[in-house]
């Protein structure tokens, strides 16, 4: 007869504990030896580094733009953190909908999952900021952008949530229930600990998509990374230094989402950790 697994936390051997750090700095090491051949191949193309460290502090939003607003990289995590708040809201709300057993509340949010996963995402940008106006609804390019890009993730945040819900077995649910435990605590307490073991990889993955995807607002004239990037290459006829200046301060922003994607992880794995 088969036993059952152990269900007490592993002790931490040393041997366990020098395979763990033996394995992360080989990690780190081979991190090490790609980074040094990628700056090795961009220093032999001839950039001029004094004008990336001229413009590195406009890039990165250290200066506001001349009408007083952050601009660069500032403006582009502020407009994602805007984004990934009301993407949060809107997933929710529609993976409720989706998981109802009204007729109107799963409709509705069947459709609009259907409608903005359908169309692409500059599509939406440009019918939120152009079209709009036709019908007397006129948004400024800041606040379009942040609707285009939460609406559009939140239809794929909602079926990510709904996934992760429905994977909890159904039968802890009940028994918490029977017990008289609230919907409420048995949401809190229950379903959404083990559902986010579920949840936070992909929605990860698609929060730094949005970072990235927030350079689309750079078309409506919004001073982000993107657009000051292509700005000072035409000016300077230096697109290279430029837009991989901009590319290395995305890749930078997104592997700090990456470490707390990360840590989310661990923190909500643990129970399930091997």
């Amino acid at each position: 007869m088969p036993q059952m697994p152990d269900s007490q936390p592993k002790v931490e051997t040393p041997e366990r504990w020098h395979r763990a750090h033996a394995f992360t700095f080989k990690t780190g090491l081979t991190w090490l030896i790609l980074l040094s051949l990628l700056i090795g191949t961009f220093s032999k193309m001839g950039l001029d580094w004094s004008l990336i460290s001229q413009k590195l502090p406009f890039l990165l939003g250290l200066r506001l733009s001349p009408d007083g607003f952050i601009q660069g990289a500032a403006l582009t995590i502020m407009i994602t953190a805007c984004s990934m708040f009301f993407c949060l809201l809107i997933g929710l709300i529609t993976a409720l909908g989706r998981m109802s057993n009204n007729a109107l509340a799963f409709g509705c949010a069947t459709f609009y999952a259907s409608l903005f996963r359908g169309t692409p995402l500059l599509v939406q940008v440009l019918i939120i900021y152009l079209a709009l106006p036709q019908f007397g609804i006129v948004l400024g390019a800041l606040s379009s952008g942040i609707i285009a890009l939460s609406m559009n993730y939140g239809a794929y945040l909602a079926e990510t949530i709904r996934s992760g819900v429905l994977s909890v077995p159904r039968g802890q649910q009940e028994a918490a229930l029977a017990l008289g435990v609230s919907r409420w605590t048995v949401a809190v307490h229950v379903t959404a600990p083990q559902a986010l073991r579920i949840i936070i990889p992909p929605a990860g993955s698609m929060f730094i998509s949005m970072l990235k995807d927030s350079s689309l607002v750079s078309l409506m004239g919004l001073w982000e990374l993107n657009f000051l990037a292509q700005s000072y290459g035409r000016s300077t006829y230096r697109y290279m230094e430029m837009l991989a200046t901009a590319a290395a301060i995305y890749w930078i922003m997104s592997i700090i989402l990456e470490l707390l994607q990360s840590r989310l992880e661990r923190r909500f794995a643990q129970g399930h950790r091997r």
